[in-house]
């Protein structure tokens, strides 16, 4: 029992990375996700690297609670709230879902019969003016389980400033619920803004019977295959946390997966000498954007999974598109190509699978191109793809409805997905400021390389670097992500009337207790270190700036002076001015502690010493760029050595993923492994 396996469950396929620390040896699989039953497919993946039994540690980045989000397939919730604001979910920020448009709807996903109400009154300032009941709220909690409530959240009015009404009221409950499936919103998000806070628990509480009951499911299976290490989960903030933590904070983990893949890509790049990066992962149901400057990824303290589900915990920044490898081309009412949202996933999967989908996708448009190998699929679950059958589905649903020929609609419809993708990483990188042509494109996940020349040439990025193994991406990121744990507290204060001493000391109490939680994972760390943040702002400005603050723990007190030239600091850069004059507010404090896991020496993944040129060619296959078939060299890219240089066109296969060199651009193998792409 040796191995430390990292596990990315995507919605077509698992991916799994497994590192054997003592010889630096490593594995990969990727196995056909089975959706309703990732269990199944976590297992088989394991079975491909060794089985269960090999294995010391495993962590889990999983899409199960982003799933149950986006498709509204949690628990059935209920919510308690002070009178007169149950309604605070539906509410919101008075926003709409198209910001130009009168139509539109919204629904919670806790219904207005299943928010109910009791009586008690906590002031902005902390003070109690009317207590907890604790036999009304017995009551009400009979009420909800009389409805068929599986989940509660308790969600009072200023229970940031003063949690004891929430907590006695979760007491009261907790006499009378059958389950552990309970939570206040002061526990899981002690902060400011009532809409924010109330979402944000009411969504775990949503996704607590979910998670809690795919996570019990996946343990009993593991320890029947002889499983015996240590199971974690990947958090959306890219840090590592126990099972435990996760099924009391089952929010945490929406994106994990997507964030996994952006702390490898962090790595890689930093190793590589790209610390500026944008990454694109291209999955069989999404295409996740992230930006990575300065070697870190961009993290956002607040995040919308879909309109209205607004979850507010420090995440990593990325922007999701419904465009995918599976994602459905269709011409619509209006005689315009559409690729995407909708997705055939892994089952029934693209046409050429032939497992009876009919509609064409963007797998079967590559296939048709000549990009993809039908005799060597990736993932290895199917021997051969069914080119005829994805060059019918094409010709029926778009060829015809265009009168394109089956190449041209082909084509087309990867043009159109490539347009989506483009302006996914516009809007992360132009709309905030940000000038791709400093930027280095990755992609990873099973289909990004197939797209990395087309996405430079439309958005002007300055390279591109392809990961050894960008179909197992995220699953090497589970490996390579620390442990982590955030500690969020509101203070609400004017700056000048802060007392350095007695912020200094609820920083450290905040520290101890995120320290406590990432020690107590288990997991192997070379140290912890803490980032300390507040969030501040100008008196009358409604949004803030997140600013580091210099604290260290047994350091100097924090004065006004020192508090004041970080906010300046963090200020100018941002909005390249001051306001003179106008009071700053300090609102809400932030503390992070960061388990470092071991350092993985990415030159593992470097190709063999032996490795030649000539070995690793395979023959020619015609391909289409640009309206031109091209008789076009094949590569075994693992074979490849370091500082083999090719041009293109060409096609790099490997197992987890094709790479796609365009006309007009070389690559060359770097000592990493990595294929740096850049214009001829």
């Amino acid at each position: 029992m040796s191995l430390l396996v990292g596990v990315d469950v995507g919605g077509t396929f698992t991916d799994l990375f497994a590192l054997d620390p003592e010889s630096g040896s490593f594995r990969t699989a990727k196995v056909s996700s089975q959706r309703g039953n990732e269990a199944a497919g976590f297992l088989a993946g394991l079975e491909a690297i060794g089985g269960a039994a090999m294995c010391a540690a495993i962590v889990h980045g999983t899409t199960v609670g982003t799933n149950a989000l986006l498709e509204r397939k949690g628990a059935r919730t209920g919510l308690i709230a002070t009178r007169g604001f149950r309604d605070v979910l539906e509410m919101r920020r008075r926003d709409r879902p198209r910001a130009w448009g009168l139509a539109g709807d919204f629904v919670p996903v806790i219904d207005r019969d299943l928010r109910l109400e009791v009586d008690e009154r906590t002031l902005a300032d902390g003070t109690i003016t009317t207590t907890i009941d604790p036999g009304e709220v017995e009551a009400v909690g009979r009420e909800l389980l009389a409805k068929g409530a599986e989940a509660v959240c308790i969600a009072f009015i200023n229970a940031y400033a003063n949690p004891a009404n929430e907590r006695a009221a979760l007491a009261a409950l907790a006499r009378i619920w059958p389950n552990e499936h309970l939570c206040c919103s002061s526990d899981i998000l002690p902060e400011i803004r009532e809409f924010e806070r109330t979402s944000t628990a009411a969504l775990n509480a949503y996704l607590q019977p979910v998670v809690g009951a795919y996570l019990a499911r996946l343990e009993t299976a593991l320890a029947r295959a002889g499983f015996g290490g240590r199971f974690h989960i990947v958090q959306s903030n890219g840090g590592v946390m126990s099972t435990a933590t996760a099924r009391r904070l089952p929010v945490r983990t929406a994106l994990s997966g997507p964030a996994a893949g952006v702390i490898a890509a962090a790595a890689i790049g930093r190793a590589a000498g790209f610390a500026d990066l944008i990454t694109g992962d291209l999955g069989g149901t999404s295409f996740d954007v992230a930006l990575i400057a300065g070697g870190e990824p961009s993290f956002a303290a607040q995040s919308a999974l879909d309109f209205g589900l607004v979850v507010r915990m420090p995440m990593v920044e990325i922007t999701t598109i419904g465009a995918g490898g599976g994602s459905i081309a269709r011409v619509d009412p209006g005689g315009l190509l559409q690729v995407g949202p909708e997705s055939a996933g892994s089952v029934p999967g693209p046409v050429c699978y032939g497992q009876g989908n009919d509609r064409p996708t963007l797998t079967d448009a590559n296939l048709v191109l000549g990009r993809i190998n039908a005799d060597r699929p990736i993932g290895g679950s199917l021997s051969r793809l069914d080119v005829e059958a994805a060059r019918a589905a094409i010709a029926r649903h778009v060829g015809a409805r265009l009168g394109l020929a089956v190449e041209d609609a082909a084509e087309a419809i990867v043009r159109v997905a490539n347009a989506r993708m483009a302006g996914a990483i516009r809007l992360l990188s132009i709309e905030r400021g940000h000038d791709p042509a400093r930027f280095a494109f990755m992609p990873f996940g099973g289909g990004g390389a197939m797209h990395a020349g087309a996405l430079m040439r439309e958005v002007g990025l300055a390279a591109a670097i392809v990961p050894r193994f960008p179909g197992v991406t995220s699953a090497l990121g589970c490996l390579l992500a620390d442990v982590r744990h955030d500690v969020v507290r509101t203070v609400n204060l004017a700056l000048d009337r802060l007392d350095g001493a007695a912020l200094t000391a609820r920083l450290a109490a905040m520290a101890e207790e995120a320290r406590a939680v990432v020690a107590a994972a288990g997991l192997p760390l070379t140290e912890i270190t803490l980032q300390a943040q507040a969030d501040m702002h100008y008196q009358g400005q409604t949004h803030a700036v997140v600013v580091p603050l210099p604290f260290r723990p047994g350091g100097p007190a924090l004065d006004e002076e020192s508090v004041r030239a970080a906010f300046e600091t963090t200020y100018r850069a941002a909005f390249s001015r001051l306001l003179p004059g106008v009071p700053v507010r300090l609102v809400t404090l932030r503390v992070a502690a960061i388990g470092r896991r071991p350092v993985f020496d990415l030159a593992a993944l470097a190709p063999p010493s032996g490795a030649t040129l000539a070995a690793s060619y395979l023959g020619t296959r015609r391909v289409r760029f640009d309206r031109t078939w091209h008789e076009t060299p094949i590569y075994d890219r693992l074979a490849l050595p370091i500082g083999a240089e090719i041009a293109g066109p060409a096609m790099l296969e490997q197992a987890d993923a094709t790479v796609v060199v365009d006309p007009g651009l070389v690559a060359r193998v770097d000592r990493f492994g990595n294929l740096i792409m850049t214009r001829t």
